[in-house]
């Protein structure tokens, strides 16, 4: 197996106004989250959030603790939200051990104790995606499904934005430090998420974007209000979304993604909206 890791430092929004897209792409977008055998993850300075990867095909994945953690376990420190998008797979943190289906979490807390990802089947990979902050205290490790779940029907097929918000590893559900993680999923004929689009300046965010067919891709939208920006992304990658920008997207094909969150408030509502002929 490999770990790979990269830091990502924060950007003030006057200066991200004169990115162009190559540095755009740069600075907020994670395109290589999947290979196989292979750990991969960036460690962000927006809440020093770690959005990253595992794809185990027969072999058996280490969460290592990489170097900026300074810690001897990647959990020391940390909480951590694990999706699995793939194949059906195995957790193990510690002596416990969780079996993930598709589109099933764990949420995994702070404390001393290795964590491995295996698939069942490596002609069926799992493909483990997750997200982790740093946590205060410990909370128990729990598996999540879409059965326990809370669930919001929003939009219309008419506004092409007909969607479930799945909320499930949030503070609804089970206690947790910081983070918040859940699965909208966008019905067929609806391309829009998040929007009208909102801030929170209190949270940082990182979207994770699959179910888009090869020959589809998605247009996520950031920056500020009255200087947004765009990023053209491919399934199975994820974009960082800093305190100050909006985060929403319109793709060729209805899809489904993952958001992570972290910072001060837990409040999933606390959200400062703008309307849509506001946007520039």
């Amino acid at each position: 197996m490999k770990t790979n890791y990269e830091i990502r430092y924060a950007a003030h929004p006057e200066d991200a106004k004169s990115y162009d897209t190559t540095r755009i792409r740069r600075d907020f977008l994670i395109e290589k989250i999947f290979v196989p055998n292979e750990v991969n993850m960036v460690y962000s300075m927006y809440d020093r959030m770690v959005v990253g990867g595992a794809l185990p095909v027969g072999e058996v994945l280490t969460l290592e603790a990489i170097d900026p953690l300074k810690a001897p376990f990647f959990l020391t420190r940390r909480e951590m939200g694990i999706y699995n998008v793939g194949g059906p797979g195995i957790v193990k943190a510690g002596d416990a051990e969780f079996e993930l289906d598709y589109k099933e979490a764990l949420y995994l807390g702070s404390g001393d104790r290795e964590v491995t990802f295996e698939s069942k089947d490596a002609a069926h990979p799992a493909k483990f995606y997750f997200n982790s902050l740093t946590a205060h205290r410990n909370y128990p490790d729990r598996k999540v499904t879409k059965a326990d779940a809370v669930v919001a029907e929003m939009g219309s097929l008419e506004g092409s934005n007909h969607r479930n918000i799945n909320k499930m590893l949030v503070n609804q559900v089970l206690p947790t430090c910081q983070l918040q993680m859940g699965m909208t999923e966008l019905a067929p004929g609806s391309v829009w998420n998040t929007m009208p689009a909102h801030v929170h300046s209190r949270r940082m965010e990182a979207y994770f974007y699959f179910e888009i067919p090869e020959d589809h891709a998605i247009c996520h939208f950031m920056g500020e209000v009255g200087e947004t920006r765009h990023i053209w992304m491919k399934g199975d990658q994820a974009v960082l979304s800093p305190e100050w920008s909006i985060h929403s997207a319109a793709a060729t094909h209805n899809y489904t993604f993952i958001w992570g969150m972290g910072g001060e408030n837990l409040d999933y509502g606390d959200q400062d909206f703008s309307l849509i002929t506001d946007l520039k």
